[in-house]
């Protein structure tokens, strides 16, 4: 099997580039376009709607172990053999999906998907830093960034496309082509890595359990949560005691294991840990946003699953034109000053979106869109290539995997985050506006009034146009509160980001 001993010409690094970029494109997509077409795959399995949600969290729970088990099963198999088994198994799981006609079988199935989806991520990542040189490791991170950040975007958008104009098996047949291909592009340009260690002399069979318990139970935390009503349920309260009693024990056990399924010890590396808790912060406001948009312009503004993702579209465009750039200037200037430019600019867009009303138009809106489209651009840019500048080419895929999983962690704690502080803060803001409506507020009664006239104008009867009048004003608040929730979390995601400018102070400066 070919061997990479150095670093390949340019021409050949960015047919690499291009080979494990579109993997890793469909396998992030698929974290997300599946959510549009659950209410369609409810109707063909005959479930309830708690049910058909496992179609998503089976693949998410698959997706994040074996993005924390990449590095270990890249020394079990070598990566070549190991990328390509994990392509072949989401290719082959996306054509099952698709013809599933049960949900017992869409589930086993998904599961399948994620466990293949999984490690592509860190695997991408950790190629693209090793055949790169490093003064281009902005850039490379910059393409990264491409696929990991824009492909979650544009899953609502071409899984609502896929499954009004020819029905959800097809959100899982697209990846067939592309997977197709992208097996063939592997088979052609990558080659094995001259640093990765091969070879394991026993298999870490209790990190492996502590692992997959672990990460399971806190993944249903995340994802049940809020529908079970949190710790008001049995079932979160049990899942909540194993992933914290499992993820300690795992991080106890793996620091003594000579061979540990999850190499915790690069999290000795100070720049690395401040670059993984940024990823943190970053992964939770990112996905947060990609969850919350949607729901704003849908639930409140009325658009359809497609206009809304056409008005999101300036955001995601605004990705492909700064991250050349921030790519660019990586290196040249002090990366702390660049990854808090994009800090900063990140900041002040959700502040922007944090005044919307309810008769806000994407005029409007096109500023706090392509200020956080920006700065995500900028500092995801920087910040990967920063963060994973110090690492040793060895720790490569256990870096990046380590990288990918704080991500993703604070995307699910993004997801809970926004759907329980809309939830609550909504329920809030209605409570302090009922206050306001008393038959002694003059300006409530002159609503009412005004109301009930028009009402009365159309035909009914006084009785009836009054009634229907308080049933109106009732839901004019109620959308007023849910406005006033968005605008609270969207400030609250702002605010998150101050947070991160200590962990700035860790990361490298200038590159030498």
């Amino acid at each position: 099997m070919q061997v990479a001993t150095g670093k390949p010409p340019a021409k050949e690094k960015w047919l690499i580039a291009v080979t494990v970029m579109l993997a890793t494109y469909v396998a992030v997509i698929d974290l997300t376009i599946v959510n549009v077409a659950l209410p369609q795959m409810r109707g063909t399995f005959g479930v309830t709607l708690d049910a058909v949600t496992w179609v998503a969290v089976a693949y998410n729970i698959a997706e994040i172990v074996m993005v924390t088990m990449a590095s270990w099963f890249t020394r079990l198999m070598g990566r070549k053999r190991f990328y390509l088994a994990c392509l072949t198994v989401f290719t082959v799981a996306s054509v099952f999906s698709g013809l599933a006609r049960s949900l017992e079988m869409m589930v086993l199935m998904r599961t399948v998907q994620g466990l293949g989806g999984g490690a592509l991520i860190p695997m991408a990542q950790a190629i693209m830093l090793e055949v790169f040189p490093e003064e281009e490791h902005g850039m490379a991170m910059a393409v990264f960034m491409m696929g990991v950040v824009l492909a979650p975007a544009m899953g609502p958008v071409l899984g609502g496309w896929l499954t009004d104009a020819y029905g959800w098996p097809w959100i899982f047949y697209i990846n067939i082509p592309i997977g197709g291909f992208s097996i063939l592009l592997v088979l052609l340009f990558l080659k094995e890595s001259a640093y990765l260690q091969r070879g394991l002399s026993r298999i870490d069979v209790i990190g492996i359990v502590l692992l997959v318990v672990g990460l399971t139970a806190l993944q249903l935390f995340m994802e049940q949560g809020e529908r079970r009503d949190w710790f008001e349920s049995t079932f979160i309260v049990v899942v909540a005691v194993l992933a914290l009693v499992a993820l300690t024990a795992l991080v106890l056990w793996e620091l003594r294991v000579e061979e540990p399924i999850v190499n915790l010890r690069v999290l000795k590396n100070l720049p690395f840990v401040g670059g993984v808790s940024m990823g943190l912060i970053f992964g939770l406001t990112t996905f947060g946003s990609i969850f919350i948009l949607p729901l704003f312009l849908q639930q409140l503004q009325g658009y359809s699953v497609l206009d809304s993702g056409l008005i999101q579209m300036p955001r995601m465009l605004i990705v492909l034109a700064i991250a050349p750039v921030a790519g660019r200037l990586y290196g040249k200037f002090d990366n702390r000053l660049l990854a808090a430019i994009g800090t900063v600019v990140m900041m002040a867009g959700y502040f922007d979106m944090s005044h919307f009303t309810l008769q806000v138009g994407w005029q409007r809106m096109l500023p706090g869109l392509l200020m956080t489209g920006g700065g995500m651009a900028f500092l995801f840019s920087v910040l990967s290539a920063a963060t994973m500048r110090t690492v040793p080419p060895a720790l490569f895929t256990a870096a990046a995997g380590l990288f990918t999983l704080s991500r993703r962690i604070g995307g699910n704690i993004g997801y809970a985050f926004v759907a329980n502080q809309i939830s609550h803060r909504s329920t809030f803001h209605e409570a302090r506006l009922v206050d306001h409506l008393t038959p002694y507020d003059a300006r409530t009664m002159q609503a009412l009034d005004g109301i009930t006239g028009r009402l009365a104008s159309h035909g009914l009867p006084p009785g009836v146009a009054e009634q229907s009048a308080l049933k109106l004003l009732d839901g004019e608040v109620a959308r007023q509160a849910t406005m006033m929730a968005y605008n609270d979390v969207f400030w609250m995601m702002g605010m998150m980001f101050v947070v991160t400018f200590p962990f700035l102070l860790l990361l490298g400066g200038r590159r030498r």
